[in-house]
């Protein structure tokens, strides 16, 4: 399979770096954020902006994880390790590595809807722009046209070893 490199680990790291800028930006008179990543990719994702953040501004953030079957979503429940009391009137960043259909995302928003949460923003790294559900991303690190045979991998567990590829 041939692969095509989309992004390096340095501009990878500039992207994460913009969007947490966006981020503070949007969010400057709060005092906490929760930023919540979806496993696996998301969630790293969501940690190296919430490094930027801490490093960019005064606003505390708390770091959680959600896991999900992103291949049948509804089939197990979605787990997220705070109370809803902890999420109550919070702003919310959800964060993924790849927007294709939207179905991922829009799961991983679902344990917020059923708490009154301040604000529910939505990141992430590569939007394809094959959204079959009513969702988008707020913040986008890179925005590609794709065909549906196509496929976008994001290898960003290792600093230093991090890409972006279209095969």
């Amino acid at each position: 399979m041939n692969k095509t490199l989309i992004a390096d680990s340095k501009q990878i790291q500039q992207k994460i770096n913009r969007i947490a800028y966006e981020i503070y930006e949007n969010n400057y008179n709060e005092k906490e954020i929760i930023i919540a990543g979806i496993a696996s990719n998301g969630f790293i994702l969501a940690k190296r902006i919430d490094d930027v953040l801490k490093k960019i501004s005064p606003i505390k953030t708390k770091l959680i994880e959600i896991k999900i079957n992103k291949e049948n979503p509804v089939a197990v429940d979605i787990k997220i390790s705070l109370s809803e009391k902890e999420l109550k009137n919070k702003v919310i960043i959800l964060v993924d590595d790849v927007l294709n259909s939207g179905k991922t995302l829009i799961f991983g928003a679902k344990p917020f809807l059923t708490t009154p949460v301040k604000r529910l923003t939505t990141v992430v790294l590569v939007d394809r722009g094959h959204n079959r559900y009513p969702i988008k991303a707020d913040f986008v690190g890179l925005s590609l046209s794709t065909t549906l045979q196509e496929h976008i991998t994001v290898e960003i567990d290792k600093k230093g070893k991090e890409a972006v590829y279209l095969s």
